[in-house]
């Protein structure tokens, strides 16, 4: 079985567990069997590390049913090859060189060296990140909750947050916190972490290595780290500005808050917008500029290798230099005096068709299945679901079954990614000895 189909299949049995566990009346706050179509969009928004959810999480499941929740969670962020390497490598096996290429290829490793140091470096990096996380929302929470149920409501959301996952035990999300430096820094660091992908986490690890070493030749970034950081930087400033800008004087956002507390909430509506799924402000209110530029966030999505959807940070920034070297008359693409392989770009620009049109076609089956909601409404829904991110125009319960199918299927091609589902139905061509002429056309 190729690479692709065994992670696909991967995440539906995941899928199909966890679909189980939530549906059985030990998950259930009320102690009855959950209906089975919210149970399993529940299950793939967990897995696909979403967040969308058609009923509270806070009140319908209970502690064991919120405890599975956080279980697929984890292991949808991890990835079902990489979820599967730890549990074989904490139980001792050792890998052959065929499961090593397989590894290879769903972690977009370049070589084989390093993989299992890889998968046992992402394991301490999201144990130290999370019980960081967690020793610091419990300055926030423990105040208010107690010791122990602070203490849960710390790890629930720590977890979700590095994941990008985006599930709450709060109803408005964190609205009410909406003041709280603390909960606002540290919610908004776990996400970017989570969303920069564990190889870039890793090279700023030994970066810092070489400097403590105090090392005097200069460390030279890859050109994957410099791409994703400084796009990330540049998409969380736009987007604070642009927040700011747009929701100044909305009196359902941020107008009845100071400079300070606007922008802290500004700050981390972009920083969320892009793959995690939490709101300080309501999301349902927003300006028609905020309401646009959140798409349009929530489309890129996150970063390679990391646990955040969209059509990634590096496939904007080569369409974005593409189209700088077209209006410069360029014939190639450079982006950090490196010349961009053709394959990639045409690999972006599939991604980008692909998930465009996954999108369209999403909308316009809700649309046709739920003619009671509006189009701007469901367009914002699929959007979200598509780039796993899991912000909410707080319509997702009105959504019938069918429409909660396509949402379902949504969020799974969204995570899996459109090109790798291809993948698994079309065989991979061999290169062809044969080499066509150039025909051209008017663009």
């Amino acid at each position: 079985m190729s690479v692709s189909r065994t992670i696909c299949q991967g995440f539906i049995i995941v899928i199909t567990f966890g679909t189980i566990l939530l549906m059985l009346p030990i998950s259930m706050s009320n102690g009855n069997w959950s209906h089975p179509v919210t149970a399993l969009f529940t299950a793939t928004s967990a897995v696909c590390v979403t967040g969308l959810s058609v009923v509270n999480v806070g009140e319908y499941y209970s502690f064991w049913g919120q405890l599975f929740l956080l279980f697929l969670v984890q292991i949808g962020a991890f990835g079902y090859m990489t979820a599967t390497t730890i549990l074989l490598l904490l139980l001792g096996h050792k890998f052959r060189l065929k499961e090593k290429i397989a590894l290879q290829q769903s972690l977009e490793q370049v070589g084989l060296a390093g993989v299992e140091g890889l998968i046992k470096s992402i394991l301490v990096t999201t144990i130290v990140l999370e019980f960081t996380g967690i020793f610091l929302l419990m300055l926030v929470f423990v105040p208010v909750y107690g010791f122990q149920e602070g203490l849960w409501y710390s790890i629930f959301h720590s977890i979700n947050a590095f994941n990008n996952a985006g599930f709450s035990l709060y109803s408005d999300g964190f609205m009410q916190f909406v003041k709280s430096p603390l909960l606002n820094l540290v919610i908004t660091g776990l996400i970017i972490f989570g969303g920069l992908g564990y190889q870039v986490i890793m090279e700023m690890f030994l970066w810092l290595k070489y400097l403590w070493q105090r090392k005097k030749a200069c460390y030279t970034f890859s050109l994957h780290f410099k791409v994703v950081t400084n796009t990330t930087i540049f998409l969380l400033i736009v987007g604070l500005i642009a927040f700011l800008i747009a929701e100044f004087n909305n009196p359902n956002t941020l107008e009845n808050l100071n400079l300070g507390e606007k922008l802290i909430a500004a700050w981390f509506q972009s920083v969320t917008t892009r793959t995690a799924g939490f709101n300080t402000i309501d999301i349902g209110n927003l300006t028609d500029a905020g309401f646009f530029f959140t798409i349009f966030l929530m489309f890129i999505g996150a970063s390679p290798g990391s646990t955040g959807g969209g059509i990634k940070t590096t496939t904007f920034a080569i369409l974005f230099n593409s189209t700088k070297a077209a209006l410069q008359g360029k014939h190639e693409v450079l982006c950090y005096q490196r010349k961009i392989p053709i394959i990639v770009i045409i690999k972006a620009i599939g991604i980008v068709f692909a998930s465009t049109i996954l999108v369209v076609l999403a909308t316009t089956l809700i649309a046709f299945t739920d003619q009671h909601l509006e189009l701007t409404s469901i367009f914002f829904e699929v959007v979200s679901a598509f780039a796993t991110v899991g912000l909410s125009l707080g319509v997702t319960s009105d959504f019938t079954i069918p429409g909660q199918l396509v949402l379902i299927a949504t969020m799974y091609i969204g995570r899996v990614g459109v090109l790798l589902l291809v993948s698994t139905v079309f065989k991979e061509q061999k290169p062809s000895a044969v080499e066509y002429p150039e025909g051209n056309l008017y663009v």
